[in-house]
């Protein structure tokens, strides 16, 4: 099956009145994230250095994503014709370094470096999918619809693996139940905040709090139950419980209540 490209979005059909500032502000930072791409694949060669077959799906993976990222690009440059990508995407790599140079997953092994990988296409396609349902601008509409289908395969390619991994490694689920904790918990670390601030914030110095804090007040706003669930769902198989059932059920809620109270209280505090 082919790949979409940018050629394949319908920029003719960008509709000016349909643009919310608050997207463009998230869709620039988004951009930088998802253009970077190569150095995570990088990392992810070193650790699988003797997995041939790995380090092909993870430089086919990178590609893909680095796609996104101009395409998020491209449709800020319409909305913004000043928007400089290739300025911000400097400011950002050169602020935020991903650890190329390691040889061994952070996670403590590969199995939990597969389900790390899982957690991150699980937060991409939840939240493309949310973003898709936020927005009335035509073009990042189809964006999003596309991006968040990758991201969604994306997870079923990092699960397969993940599957063969726990069979060589024999990874208990409480271990892969951290190695997810670890990755949720890093959600609100410097990437997206940096991110943020160099897409959006040229001439200010950078405040990692006062970022964070604009950054998630915007992109929780999006979520909406189905989101979360779907989410959930994705999170549950990928350490090795019940995907769909009362937990998810639970989970789904809370997590909704909470995000809904972190967006009113972020708001108070940007205001």
């Amino acid at each position: 099956m082919k790949h979409w490209t940018l050629d394949d979005i319908p920029w003719e059909r960008f509709d000016r009145s349909r643009v919310d500032p608050d997207i463009v502000k998230v869709v620039k930072a988004a951009s930088m994230v998802e253009a970077n791409g190569g150095d995570y694949a990088k990392y992810l060669c070193n650790i699988f250095s003797d997995d041939l077959e790995f380090q092909q799906v993870a430089n086919d993976w990178a590609l893909e994503e680095v796609q996104h990222g101009m395409a998020l690009a491209r449709w800020a440059a319409i909305v913004d014709p000043t928007f400089d990508f290739d300025a911000a995407f400097k400011r950002f790599t050169d602020g935020f370094k991903i650890e190329t140079w390691r040889t061994e997953s952070l996670r403590g092994s590969r199995s939990g470096e597969l389900v790390s990988r899982c957690i991150v296409e699980t937060g991409t396609s939840s939240y493309y999918s949310a973003l898709r349902d936020a927005t009335d601008e035509p073009v990042l509409k189809e964006i999003c619809r596309n991006i968040a289908a990758d991201e969604f395969r994306h997870y079923k390619l990092f699960y397969t693996y993940l599957t063969r991994y726990l069979e060589a490694e024999k990874v208990s689920p409480l271990r892969r139940i951290l190695a997810a904790l670890s990755r949720i918990r890093e959600s609100e670390d410097d990437e997206l905040a940096y991110a943020y601030y160099a897409a959006n914030y040229a001439d200010e110095g950078y405040d990692h709090k006062r970022f964070i804090r604009a950054y998630l007040r915007r992109a929780y706003s999006f979520y909406r139950p189905p989101h979360i669930q779907r989410g959930i769902g994705m999170i549950l198989k990928s350490v090795g419980l019940t995907p769909n059932g009362r937990l998810n059920g639970f989970l789904t809620k809370w997590i909704a209540r909470l995000l809904q109270y972190r967006v009113h209280r972020l708001a108070r505090t940007e205001a």
